[in-house]
Protein backbone atom coordinates (compact mmCIF):
# COMPACT_ATOMS: atom_id res chain seq x y z
CA UNK A 1 0.00 0.00 0.00
CA UNK A 2 2.93 2.36 0.68
CA UNK A 3 4.46 1.72 -2.82
CA UNK A 4 1.17 2.53 -4.01
CA UNK A 5 0.78 5.98 -2.36
CA UNK A 6 4.66 6.58 -3.14
CA UNK A 7 3.91 6.19 -6.64
CA UNK A 8 0.95 8.18 -7.12
CA UNK A 9 3.03 11.28 -4.64
CA UNK A 10 5.63 11.10 -7.83
CA UNK A 11 3.67 10.85 -10.33
CA UNK A 12 1.89 13.72 -8.96
CA UNK A 13 5.06 15.73 -8.57
CA UNK A 14 6.43 15.04 -11.87
CA UNK A 15 3.04 15.98 -13.39
CA UNK A 16 3.48 19.53 -11.61
CA UNK A 17 7.23 19.93 -12.53
CA UNK A 18 6.13 19.68 -16.13
CA UNK A 19 3.28 22.05 -15.91
CA UNK A 20 5.52 24.47 -13.86
CA UNK A 21 8.49 24.57 -16.73
CA UNK A 22 5.57 24.71 -19.27
CA UNK A 23 3.92 28.16 -17.66
CA UNK A 24 7.44 28.91 -16.98
CA UNK A 25 8.20 28.32 -20.89
CA UNK A 26 5.23 29.88 -21.83
CA UNK A 27 5.71 33.59 -20.50
CA UNK A 28 9.69 33.59 -22.00
CA UNK A 29 8.32 32.88 -25.52
CA UNK A 30 5.65 35.68 -25.04
CA UNK A 31 8.57 37.45 -23.69
CA UNK A 32 10.69 36.61 -26.66
CA UNK A 33 8.11 37.44 -29.15
CA UNK A 34 7.87 40.92 -28.41
CA UNK A 35 11.58 41.33 -28.34
CA UNK A 36 10.84 39.97 -32.48
CA UNK A 37 8.24 42.60 -32.99
CA UNK A 38 10.52 45.38 -31.51
CA UNK A 39 13.60 44.47 -34.16
CA UNK A 40 10.89 44.42 -37.39
CA UNK A 41 8.97 48.02 -35.66
CA UNK A 42 12.98 49.39 -35.37
CA UNK A 43 14.05 47.88 -38.50
CA UNK A 44 11.08 49.69 -39.89
CA UNK A 45 12.15 52.46 -38.42
CA UNK A 46 9.61 52.85 -35.79
CA UNK A 47 10.96 54.29 -32.51
CA UNK A 48 7.06 54.62 -31.01
CA UNK A 49 5.89 51.23 -31.82
CA UNK A 50 9.32 49.93 -30.94
CA UNK A 51 8.28 51.05 -27.69
CA UNK A 52 5.27 49.30 -27.15
CA UNK A 53 6.75 46.38 -24.73
CA UNK A 54 8.22 48.88 -22.31
CA UNK A 55 6.38 49.67 -19.36
CA UNK A 56 4.63 52.99 -20.18
CA UNK A 57 5.09 54.45 -16.15
CA UNK A 58 7.20 57.31 -14.84
CA UNK A 59 8.91 53.96 -12.98
CA UNK A 60 10.32 52.93 -15.91
CA UNK A 61 14.61 53.00 -15.88
CA UNK A 62 16.51 53.05 -18.89
CA UNK A 63 20.42 52.73 -17.90
CA UNK A 64 22.72 53.82 -20.37
CA UNK A 65 26.07 54.97 -20.76
CA UNK A 66 25.27 58.85 -19.73
CA UNK A 67 23.14 57.29 -16.72
CA UNK A 68 19.88 56.65 -15.56
CA UNK A 69 16.69 57.73 -17.30
CA UNK A 70 13.48 57.55 -16.00
CA UNK A 71 10.02 57.58 -17.26
CA UNK A 72 8.25 56.12 -20.56
CA UNK A 73 7.89 59.67 -22.05
CA UNK A 74 11.66 60.56 -21.23
CA UNK A 75 12.88 57.19 -22.41
CA UNK A 76 10.80 57.72 -25.77
CA UNK A 77 12.32 61.27 -26.16
CA UNK A 78 16.03 60.01 -25.67
CA UNK A 79 15.62 57.05 -28.36
CA UNK A 80 14.16 60.21 -30.71
CA UNK A 81 17.31 61.81 -30.20
CA UNK A 82 19.91 59.35 -30.39
CA UNK A 83 17.91 57.49 -33.49
CA UNK A 84 16.47 60.69 -35.80
CA UNK A 85 16.50 58.95 -38.53
CA UNK A 86 16.54 55.53 -40.13
CA UNK A 87 19.91 55.78 -41.07
CA UNK A 88 21.23 56.39 -37.44
CA UNK A 89 19.04 53.67 -36.50
CA UNK A 90 20.25 50.88 -38.85
CA UNK A 91 19.26 47.24 -38.60
CA UNK A 92 18.69 46.25 -35.49
CA UNK A 93 19.49 42.86 -34.51
CA UNK A 94 19.25 40.80 -31.26
CA UNK A 95 21.20 37.26 -29.64
CA UNK A 96 19.23 35.98 -26.44
CA UNK A 97 22.10 35.19 -23.86
CA UNK A 98 19.88 34.38 -21.34
CA UNK A 99 16.59 34.14 -20.31
CA UNK A 100 15.09 33.52 -16.78
CA UNK A 101 11.51 33.28 -14.93
CA UNK A 102 13.07 35.22 -11.40
CA UNK A 103 9.44 35.01 -10.12
CA UNK A 104 6.15 34.07 -11.36
CA UNK A 105 5.55 37.52 -12.98
CA UNK A 106 9.72 38.54 -13.20
CA UNK A 107 11.83 37.58 -16.09
CA UNK A 108 15.27 38.39 -16.91
CA UNK A 109 17.13 38.59 -20.61
CA UNK A 110 20.69 39.14 -20.67
CA UNK A 111 21.63 39.79 -24.38
CA UNK A 112 23.81 41.26 -27.30
CA UNK A 113 22.60 43.90 -29.84
CA UNK A 114 23.96 44.69 -33.09
CA UNK A 115 23.13 48.10 -35.50
CA UNK A 116 24.06 47.27 -39.01
CA UNK A 117 24.55 51.18 -40.40
CA UNK A 118 26.10 52.95 -42.81
CA UNK A 119 27.29 55.50 -40.62
CA UNK A 120 29.27 52.72 -38.47
CA UNK A 121 27.97 49.46 -37.06
CA UNK A 122 27.42 49.69 -33.10
CA UNK A 123 26.81 46.69 -30.77
CA UNK A 124 26.97 45.77 -27.05
CA UNK A 125 24.82 44.10 -24.05
CA UNK A 126 22.04 44.40 -22.85
CA UNK A 127 19.65 43.52 -19.57
CA UNK A 128 16.05 43.71 -19.71
CA UNK A 129 13.66 43.34 -16.07
CA UNK A 130 10.38 41.90 -17.79
CA UNK A 131 7.42 42.18 -15.18
CA UNK A 132 3.88 41.02 -15.63
CA UNK A 133 1.26 44.06 -14.71
CA UNK A 134 -2.19 44.00 -15.72
CA UNK A 135 -1.75 40.75 -17.68
CA UNK A 136 1.19 41.85 -20.01
CA UNK A 137 4.56 41.74 -20.37
CA UNK A 138 6.52 44.81 -19.92
CA UNK A 139 10.27 46.15 -19.56
CA UNK A 140 10.59 47.95 -16.44
CA UNK A 141 14.28 48.30 -16.13
CA UNK A 142 16.53 48.26 -19.24
CA UNK A 143 20.83 48.85 -18.76
CA UNK A 144 21.65 48.77 -22.11
CA UNK A 145 25.62 49.72 -22.85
Amino acid sequence: MKLYFYRIFCTLLLSLSFFYASAQDKDIDAVKNILQRQIKDWNSGDVEKFMVGYWESEKLKFVGSNGVTYGYEATLERYKTSYPNQKIMGKLDFDIISAEKLAPKVILVVGKFHLTREVGDAEGFFTLTWKKIDGKWVIIVDHTG
